[in-house]
């Protein structure tokens, strides 16, 4: 059934429209953007952060609404009524998977928001793989996704290597200007240049060669992982800038990539035909696609090993099959098993403190983060979670303490074991 305040985005729209994009993940999005200008979008990140934004999507939401989609209906509405933008000619889009939680009913709840400021007019574009819904002018080619994947990539390579370079750093932040520079030159050959898989493999060399020549003080710095729902788990507006919190009380933040979060939703259909005995003539496919996207992420990690001694990814195959004695693989609302995976994983790796990041009232995330703690804990009895909760009347300052709590226990341990 037809969303009653759906306003298409048509192909005259694509010609004067700018689109503006809520912020998850900063450098992914900018480099996803630049592949969009290819096919002759014009797009805005939206980079606001102030105490406005959930005060005003809370205004047009129901108080039980998902934490994520107060901050992106008020970061939308912030930017609508601001004056910065000439209202009848933005569209807006949201990025979204179309499982079965809260998360898919983000674009309807947009457009009551939208409706009940009085912006029903502006289009609301659902960029989804399931294929939701329909615009004329807003078509995700194969050559589009393609390049989106490079983009995921290389912003995988730069988030990491940023986290284990910026708190050893002598210069400080010298590492995110690096990784500003890198952003903006990928993005213009993503978004101006034929894409050459060469040409990519020799950027992942010199960017990690760039990333390796930083003067660094090499201190002992507890490790931790951040983990939990998607949107919480990387913005810094949800999570009230966690990493640099994190950093500033003397860890190293290790974060896992988007890169495995979409290889999730592949294996998961890979996964079908064995679980459900469902379109079983679609497990070559699947199995193929599956196979050449797992390559790709084995390139990048051969590159970082080659090049430089910084940390590289674990295969999929093996974060997949990690978590398999705590949860099945059918559990897939939400971030689903691959979030009790990617604990196992960190533990697994050297990173036994953890953050789970949750939307308080996410029950998928609170079943699969916050509910796997004991088992995995039982598993790996040395590991350090702590569940923060994120909503729009948590108090940061109870948030903080609670991290600096794990902090305290995680350097206690650490002292205790070199002891």
């Amino acid at each position: 059934m037809q969303d009653r305040y759906f306003i298409p985005f048509t192909e005259e729209m694509k010609k004067e429209y700018t689109i503006l994009i809520p912020n998850m993940l900063p450098i992914h999005f900018k480099l996803i953007m630049s592949i969009l200008s290819t096919d002759g979008f014009k797009t805005e990140l939206l980079e606001t952060s102030n105490a406005q934004i959930p005060e005003i999507g809370l205004k047009y939401t129901h108080n039980d609404t998902c934490y994520p989609a107060v901050l992106v209906i008020g970061q939308f509405l912030e930017a609508l009524q601001s004056g910065r933008y000439d209202p009848h000619k933005v569209a807006l889009i949201m990025f979204q998977t179309g499982g079965g939680c809260r998360a898919s009913n983000y674009i309807s709840l947009i457009r009551k928001a939208l409706a009940k400021a009085g912006f029903d007019y502006v289009p609301v574009i659902s960029f989804s793989l399931h294929g939701i819904e329909k615009h004329p002018g807003f078509k995700l080619s194969v050559k589009l996704l393609h390049g989106m994947m490079y983009a995921i990539l290389y912003a995988d390579l730069l988030m990491s290597l940023n986290n284990q370079v910026r708190p050893y750093e002598i210069n400080k932040g010298e590492s995110e200007k690096l990784c500003a520079q890198w952003t903006k030159k990928l993005g213009h050959e993503l978004g101006t240049q034929r894409i050459s898989y060469k040409k990519i493999k020799k950027n992942y060399a010199e960017i990690v060669k760039s990333f390796a020549a930083i003067p660094i003080k090499k201190e002992d710095r507890v490790k931790v992982g951040v983990v939990g729902e998607i949107f919480v788990k990387y913005s810094p507006l949800a999570n009230n800038d966690l990493e640099r919190f994190l950093i500033s009380e003397g860890a190293e933040v290790v974060v896992p990539g988007l890169y495995d979060f979409c290889l999730f939703f592949v294996y998961n259909y890979m996964m079908e035909p064995k679980l459900y005995r469902k379109k079983v003539y679609l497990y070559p496919l699947w199995k193929i696609l599956y196979k050449f996207l797992c390559n790709k992420k084995e390139d990048l990690s051969r590159a970082i090993r080659a090049h430089s001694n910084f940390d590289t990814a674990t295969p999929f195959d093996h974060v997949a099959h990690m978590a398999e004695d705590l949860i099945h693989h059918a559990v897939k609302m939400g971030e689903g098993w691959l979030l009790t995976a990617e604990m196992v994983e960190l533990a697994e790796s050297g990173c036994g403190n953890i953050v789970c990041t949750q939307p308080f009232g996410c029950l998928p995330n609170h079943i699969c983060g916050k509910g796997m703690m004991k088992p995995i804990k039982e598993l790996k009895p040395d590991v350090n979670i702590v569940a923060i909760d994120y909503d729009a009347g948590a108090s940061r300052v109870n948030q903080e303490n609670r991290l600096k709590l794990m902090l305290a226990n995680a350097k206690k341990l650490k002292a205790e074991q070199k002891n």
